[in-house]
């Protein structure tokens, strides 16, 4: 006997050695700590002393307790006793792993030990008598139930058969359910007889077939009772039930009957549930008087939709028969749809066509599994629809164009509803954002823009800002600015303009001129910086504002030459009569080129006054023989710009009714040419020294030839054309231009400065009539005469006005 168990263990410690280097050991349960399950080292090639050396030990992974390692035979050892119904139960097959962790270098083998079943249990009964009452009517081949016997063990350790202790009537049948487990029932091999024998007392055997086998036994006591002849009968063969989930607890499901015709105990019956699992027994209740099924749980038919069980009916002697009981679960719609997003895109193009996939989800219901039918739709007024797919798929496609610009993302909301009573429905919004595209030009806040800018400007200084805005996306709406290539006055634009790109700012190159030109246009280019760049212009009119930056200029009396003009005033001139008129002009425009009169000085300054505006030199008072013949004034001309500018000018009044005493009018020039020509005193008579003898001759040359044939009064006689204006100025009465209408011609002969002299012609009604003379009369009155005078004194030109 010995040398068997040993042997035995032999066979139980064969090693298996995986493909993978693993290995695998079989041993049995309830071995004592200590004992060798394997030789570890050996089996994954190496010796005990590098197992040591290489820290070899087992992972903690749950099951390493069971297990240790003796490092000096590097065997691997039961750390612990090991129960294996304690931990596989009925699992015919129980195997627990583990690893082996070495290092230098790392490595791990995996251990799986197979747990062996020992006969370490006996079959036991669920009590220790079993109580049966027989009636003595009972016939020959009754079959009686018995309790069945369980044995925690497996395989062939398990209850493998029944032995009833040898007696008169009663024998054995041994018969195996759908679990393949064996049960025993009794049968009546004689008919009893309660006269004899009152009550029988057997002994039950359960045995298993383990080495060593091992058994359980219970007593059997009958009761032999008068006759109870009759077995409870169903009212139906089977029982059907449908029953909706979600109903409440304590629901009456069914309500089974069975009759039992004998009277009194024998026909009373009781009901109780045979062989019903767990999970029925914890959601179904039997009365066991009224035969009432009812819940005691949650009754869910997503869970489970059909339940079967046995019901057994027993008269009061024992007597028992069995009915299938078949519970139909009834769908009610309690849950609701729930939408599952398959795929989605981050994105969509703004430019994607109508029809574009952006997404995919699947609709899911778990009532009256999966048959029940979901409309799925897109709520609100967004550019999206749902096309149903494969089963229960949905695409989610955009219905027409997007359009990032007016809707940068959007949140769609998709609505799930179910076809039940009441219909049930769920939601889910997605997100999702729109991409940019560039497919908007810049657009210029104004249609066109005015600059005004004065003139004599600083290079550099801002003209104007321009500004344009793109709805599109980062670089698609990022903006820059140019000019367009043009020419102003001939002269490209870039040397009057430039512009800031990034801000739109257009800045003067140079200072510009007003009196050049007062305006130009510019074209200016809005460009983005998407791909390809999208633009548009705006014209920007740039006008040139003016600045008094040009003094008064004097036409008359002309400042110029070496000659010089006399105004004759007669003697007998009245308050308030025209004598001269100083003309002026101004370059600039506006208020700039308003012009003002002022006498600034006067040989007797209560005689004369000059009109502010008009510059008509007029006698202040009568003049009378007291009054000095030779009037000098300084005429000072003066703009109404900020700030002003003004120039002078010099006017020469003679107040004489005879030309006898024109040769004395040098002198005025000298008194008021004295200081001009002081500063050109040194050039003079250089220049005297080196022309003086040339200069004689000439003048006597001329005087010769002037006493042959008669000649203008005055050589050097300077002579205003009727219409001498600058360039660009029009003549406009009352603002300080001569009117050709008062312009007169008189010719003289030599050396008759005494002599009368005609007017040739007239062009105003005041003008003196042909004859009349410059004799001293008060009859003959002239109102305003001019008088130009040469150095020799010789030649007089005469205009009237």
């Amino acid at each position: 006997m010995g040398c068997k168990m040993i042997i035995y263990f032999v066979i139980c410690f064969i090693v298996v050695t995986t493909v993978f280097g693993d290995v695998s050991y079989s041993v049995l349960e309830e071995l004592k700590r200590g004992s060798v399950v394997g030789n570890l080292a050996k089996d994954i090639g190496l010796d005990a002393k590098t197992l040591l050396s290489r820290k070899g030990r087992l992972n903690a992974d749950g099951n390493e307790r069971y297990f240790e390692i003796d490092r000096n035979a590097g065997t691997l050892i039961v750390g612990d006793i090991i129960d294996r119904e304690e931990i596989c139960g009925s699992k015919p097959s129980c195997s627990l792993k583990t690893q082996l962790v070495l290092e230098k270098p790392l490595e791990i083998h995996s251990i799986s030990v197979q747990i062996q079943d020992i006969n370490d249990n006996a079959p036991q009964f669920p009590t220790d008598q079993i109580n049966l009452e027989i009636q003595e009517s009972a016939i020959k081949g009754t079959l009686f139930l018995l309790s069945e016997a369980h044995d925690a063990d497996v395989l062939q350790n398990t209850v493998q058969g029944y032995s009833l202790e040898k007696n008169d009537h009663f024998t054995l049948q041994i018969r195996t359910n759908s679990d393949g487990m064996k049960y025993s029932e009794l049968l009546l091999e004689k008919e009893l007889d309660r006269e004899q024998q009152q009550e029988h007392r057997l002994l039950l055997t359960a045995y298993d077939n383990g080495a060593p086998q091992k058994s359980g036994t219970v007593l059997i006591h009958i009761n032999v009772l008068d006759a109870n002849d009759n077995l409870p009968v169903f009212s139906q063969p089977m029982y059907k039930a449908e029953l909706l989930e979600n109903c409440p607890l304590d629901t009456v499901v069914v309500t089974v009957s069975a009759t039992d015709a004998d009277e009194g105990v024998n026909g009373e019956v009781t009901y109780e549930l045979s062989r019903v699992p767990d999970k029925v027994a914890r959601l179904f209740s039997l009365d066991k008087i009224s035969g009432e099924i009812k819940t005691i749980g949650p009754i869910d038919f997503e869970s489970e939709s059909l339940y079967e069980m046995r019901v057994q009916a027993k008269d009061g002697l024992g007597l028992a028969s069995n009915v299938k009981v078949i519970i139909d679960i009834l769908d009610v719609n309690d849950n609701a749809p729930t939408i599952v997003v398959q795929s989605l895109n981050e994105a969509v193009a703004e430019n994607s066509p109508a029809g574009t996939e952006v997404g995919i989800i699947n609709v899911q219901d778990k009532d009256s599994r999966g048959k029940q039918q979901v409309l799925c739709s897109i709520q609100g007024n967004v550019p999206f629809k749902l096309n149903p797919s494969i089963k229960n798929y949905y695409s989610i496609v955009t219905t027409g164009q997007l359009d990032r610009e007016i809707v940068a993302d959007y949140n769609i909301t998709i609505t799930a509803v179910d076809d039940g009573t009441p219909p049930l429905s769920s939601s889910k919004t997605i997100h999702l954002s729109v991409s940019d595209v560039n497919d908007n030009p810049p657009v210029f806040k104004e249609q066109s823009y005015s600059a005004y800018v004065s003139e004599n400007n600083k290079p550099g200084s801002s003209v104007c800002s321009v500004t344009a805005r793109d709805p599109d996306w980062r670089q698609n709406g990022t903006v820059f600015y140019s000019l367009l290539p043009s020419e102003v006055n001939g002269v490209s634009l870039s040397s009057y303009l430039s512009i800031n790109g990034d801000t739109g700012v257009i800045h003067a190159v140079r200072a510009f001129d007003y009196e050049q030109f007062r305006s130009f246009k510019v074209q200016v280019v809005a460009r983005d910086n998407g791909s390809p760049p999208l633009s548009s212009n705006v014209t920007v009119s740039v006008f040139i504002t003016d600045e008094n930056d040009n003094s008064p200029q004097i036409l008359y009396p002309t400042p110029e030459g070496n000659s010089f003009m006399t105004e004759m005033v007669p003697k007998a001139a009245l308050s308030g009569s025209l004598l001269s008129k100083v003309i002026a002009v101004d370059a600039d425009s506006g208020q700039n080129a308003w012009l003002s009169y002022q006498i600034v000085k006067s040989t007797d300054p209560g005689l004369f006054t000059i009109g502010v505006h008009s510059g008509e030199i007029r006698a202040q008072r009568d003049i009378s023989e007291s009054d000095s013949m030779k009037q000098n004034l300084v005429i000072s001309v003066k703009d109404n710009g900020q700030p002003s500018l003004s120039t002078t000018c010099a006017v020469y009044l003679l107040i004489s009714d005879n030309l006898a005493e024109v040769p004395e009018l040098k002198d005025m020039s000298y008194e008021e040419n004295n200081s001009k020509l002081t500063s050109y005193l040194i050039i003079a008579l250089v220049s005297v020294s080196t022309f003086f003898l040339t200069f004689i001759i000439l003048i006597i040359a001329v005087r010769l030839c002037h006493r042959r044939k008669p000649r203008m009064l005055f050589d050097g006689a300077v002579a205003i054309p009727s219409a001498y204006l600058p360039p660009n100025y029009a003549d406009v009465d009352g603002t300080g231009t001569l009117r050709s209408a008062y312009n007169y011609d008189a010719y003289m002969t030599t050396g008759s400065r005494t002599s009368d002299f005609k007017f040739v012609t007239s062009y105003n009604d005041n003008t003196i009539p042909a004859g009349t003379t410059l004799l001293r009369s008060s009859k003959d009155l002239i109102d305003e005469s001019i008088l130009c005078l040469t150095d020799a004194g010789e030649d007089m030109q005469l205009w009237k006005k």
